[in-house]
């Protein structure tokens, strides 16, 4: 079935997924207080949450590489 290895990657990539889901859950709140401060505030911490999921992913997978030999 599943070895080791594949088990915890799947096991991370869920915390991952839940994790950014319950932040993406309160994002508009979080971006609707900043907006009322600075629009171009509220508009960069948005683009900053979507590049911080892919660069967590990317970041695992860099590491899964460099791993993948021992």
């Amino acid at each position: 079935m599943m070895d080791r290895d594949t088990r915890n990657a799947a096991i991370a990539a869920l915390w991952i997924m839940l994790l950014f889901g319950i932040a993406a859950f309160y994002l508009p709140t979080v971006m609707l207080a900043l907006g009322s401060l600075s629009t171009v505030l509220a508009g960069i911490f948005g683009i900053v949450f979507v590049l911080a999921f892919f660069l967590v992913f990317w970041l695992r997978a860099r590491t899964q590489r460099k791993n993948q030999g021992k």
